[in-house]
């Protein structure tokens, strides 16, 4: 019985050492999209666009906020002269005002607002450049993956020698300066 255990022990050692084999051999490598990104002069177009729009719809909930406020000031230097129904009506519309504004923040600024929606139209191209540029570089250097160190997918140490950012910068005609 205890050599059958040794035999079973020992093939199942052996099975899992034979099996790990071909990962442990698999070429690996890592770039930092951030890096990338930042180099790329289409990212800095990006963000050029999506911060016009980001400035035009907070200009848009400032003059929303602002109308509120004066809606309340008015409100309270007219309080002695209205009636309680009038009163009440205003209030009623500043309220109506207060909820069409967060509507408004939330529809641009929440999540999948607007502006969420914006970011990924406009960075979906450029996204898709860097990927297929990733790609091409992984598969030329016989990569089996590549980590995004940007990602912080868990690498606590990366030697330079693998960081494979350069060439994708390379690959979508960026030089590095």
């Amino acid at each position: 019985m205890e050599k059958c255990m040794k035999l079973l022990f020992l093939s199942g050692v052996l099975f899992l050492m034979t099996s790990m084999t071909p990962l442990i051999a698999q070429k690996w490598g890592y770039i930092d999209t951030e890096f990338i990104l930042n180099k790329h002069p289409d990212y800095k177009l990006v963000q050029q666009e999506l911060e016009a729009y980001s400035t035009q719809w907070k200009k848009e909930a400032q003059n929303l906020e602002q109308e509120i406020k004066e809606m309340r000031s008015a409100l309270k230097a007219e309080e002695v002269l209205l009636t309680e129904e009038m009163y009440q009506e205003r209030l009623a519309m500043i309220e109506d005002k207060q909820k069409l504004a967060v509507a408004f923040n939330n529809r641009t600024f929440g999540i999948n607002g607007q502006y969420y929606q914006k970011q990924t139209e406009l960075m979906q191209p450029l996204q898709s450049k860097i990927y297929e540029a990733i790609d091409r570089v992984a598969k030329r250097n016989g990569l089996a993956g590549l980590f995004d160190k940007a990602a912080g997918l868990g690498l606590i140490y990366t030697d330079p020698r693998h960081d494979y950012s350069e060439f994708v910068l390379e690959e979508l005609g960026i030089e590095n300066k």
